[in-house]
C-alpha cells in the first residue's frame, strides 16, 4: 500500500489482509485531506480517515468495492456516481458526501479523471447535445417534459423550479416570492412596462409580475410547461397582462422595457451565450434593464469544467448545457452593449433551497412509484439534488443575481 494509507494500516491492521483490489479503492480514499469519512467495505469492519485540514464528517458504505474501482479508473467523477445509479455504494446522508468529497478534489484529482476513450464518448455525446434551435427543443423537453405533476410533488405550490432568497422563518414559498421581488426590484420595473421573460417555467415569475402591474411576455421551448403555464395564467385572471409563447430566443422580435431571465443561461450552450446576449440587448429599448439569476462556477475549475464536458449533470440532467463564470457575465454584456450594474451572489440559499427540494422529493417516493418512476430514475434525481446542494456549500458553484442597463 500507499503512504497515503500507511497510517491508516497500522490502526486497522485488517486492511492489509483485504483482497487487492479493496485495497487499492483503500489507497484512493486514504489521500483524504480535509474532513473525516467513515468507510466501511463490503463485509470488512468500518474504518475512519480523518484528513490533516478541517472540513464535515461523512460516511460510505462500499457493498461492491472492484466495480466502484473499475468505475473510477474508466470514467472518474462520472463512474462514482454512475456507481451510486447502479447502487453499488450507499450512504446516510448524500448531500453531506459530496460536500466531503468536492472540498477534497485536489486530493482525488487523479480518480477524478476518466480515461481517453471514455473522455471521447461522454464528449462526442455532450456535441452532439449542442443547443442548435432543434437541439435545444430536444434538451428542454428531455428535462422538464418529465410531467407537470412529478415536479408539482416536490416543488412549492409557485412551481419555481430556481434558488429561492431566504431570510429567517422562510417557508419554501415566501422565499421563492422574495426572489421574485428582487428581480422586480433590480429592473425598477413601474406598472404598464413590458418585461420579456426567457424562459418562463411553469409561469410564476409572469405570474408575480402581472400581479404587480407589469406586461409579460414568456418563452419557453418546454410545451408541458407552456400548457401548465398557460392554464395558470387564465385561473388568476391574467390572460390580459400576460401572454406565452412557445419559441426560441434566438428568434423572438419584440421591443420591451425590460428582460427577466432566471437560470435559463446554463442551458444556452457557449457557443450560443453571445447570441443570448445578443437578443437581449435587441429586444430591450434604450435606458432599459436585465435581471438575470445565473448558476456560476468557481473561476479556478472552469478550464478543466470546460475541457472535460460530459460530466453527471451534463449526462443525466441537462443535456448541452454549461455553467459560466462571473467574469463571463461581464465581459458577455460588454460584448453586447450591456452595462453590468449588480451581482450579488447568494449561494448558500441555493443550498437551502436543494435541500428543501431532496426532502420533499423523497418524501413522495410511493407516488413516484405509482406513477412508474424507477428505482434508478430517483436515485439519479437524488444524486442531482445533493450534487448541487454540495456544490452550493463547498463553493464549487454559486448563483448570482445580476443587472444589465442597456
Amino acid at each position: 500500500m500507499r503512504s497515503e494509507s500507511a497510517t491508516l494500516a497500522a490502526q486497522a491492521p485488517w486492511v492489509l489482509e483485504m483482497p487487492w483490489h479493496h485495497r487499492r479503492l483503500v489507497d484512493h480514499i486514504a489521500k483524504l485531506r480535509r474532513g473525516t469519512l467513515t468507510v466501511t467495505l463490503a463485509a470488512h469492519r468500518p474504518f475512519t480517515l480523518k484528513g490533516p485540514e478541517q472540513g464535515p464528517s461523512a460516511a460510505i458504505t462500499i457493498a461492491h468495492p472492484a466495480a466502484l474501482m473499475r468505475r473510477l479508473l474508466w470514467r472518474g467523477d462520472l463512474g462514482f456516481a454512475e456507481s451510486y445509479l447502479a447502487r453499488e455504494w450507499e450512504t446516510p446522508d448524500l448531500a453531506r458526501l459530496l460536500e466531503l468529497l468536492a472540498l477534497n478534489l485536489d486530493a482525488y484529482d487523479a480518480t477524478q479523471r476518466r480515461t481517453w476513450l471514455s473522455q471521447a464518448w461522454v464528449g462526442l455525446r455532450h456535441w452532439a447535445n449542442r443547443n442548435t434551435r432543434r437541439g435545444s427543443r430536444r434538451n428542454i423537453a428531455a428535462h422538464y417534459d418529465l410531467g407537470n405533476d412529478f415536479y408539482t410533488q416536490w416543488l412549492d405550490p409557485s412551481m419555481t423550479y430556481s434558488s429561492a432568497v431566504f431570510r429567517d422563518g422562510d417557508s419554501l414559498e415566501a422565499a421563492q416570492q422574495r426572489k421574485y421581488a428582487g428581480m422586480l426590484d433590480m429592473l425598477d420595473a413601474s406598472p404598464g412596462e413590458h418585461i420579456l421573460e426567457i424562459g418562463c417555467g411553469w409561469g410564476g415569475f409572469a405570474e408575480y409580475a402581472a400581479r404587480r402591474g407589469m406586461r409579460v411576455t414568456g418563452l419557453t421551448l418546454s410545451q408541458e410547461q407552456l400548457s401548465y403555464a398557460r392554464d395558470r395564467i387564465a385561473r388568476a385572471g391574467l390572460s390580459d397582462r400576460v401572454e406565452l409563447r412557445l419559441c426560441d430566443y434566438r428568434d423572438v422580435q419584440i421591443a420591451v422595457d425590460h428582460v427577466v431571465s432566471i437560470e435559463m443561461f446554463e442551458a444556452v450552450g457557449r457557443e450560443y451565450w453571445s447570441g443570448y446576449f445578443d437578443a437581449i440587448q435587441r429586444c430591450v429599448r434604450p435606458g432599459g434593464r436585465a435581471a438575470l439569476q445565473v448558476i456560476t462556477i468557481d473561476e479556478a475549475q472552469f478550464e478543466e469544467y470546460a475541457s472535460t464536458p460530459g460530466g453527471f449533470i451534463q449526462t443525466y440532467i441537462f443535456p448541452g448545457g454549461m455553467l459560466p463564470t462571473k467574469t463571463h457575465l461581464g465581459e458577455l454584456g460588454t460584448g453586447a452593449g450591456l452595462e453590468l450594474t449588480a451581482l450579488t451572489p447568494y449561494g448558500f440559499d441555493y443550498a437551502d433551497t436543494l435541500s428543501t427540494w431532496h426532502a420533499r422529493f423523497n418524501s413522495c417516493t410511493d407516488w413516484l412509484d405509482d406513477h412508474g418512476y424507477d428505482d434508478r430514475f430517483r436515485r439519479m434525481w437524488r444524486y442531482y439534488l445533493a450534487f448541487c446542494e454540495a456544490g452550493f456549500r463547498s463553493h464549487q458553484i454559486d448563483v448570482v443575481q445580476c443587472c444589465y442597463r442597456r
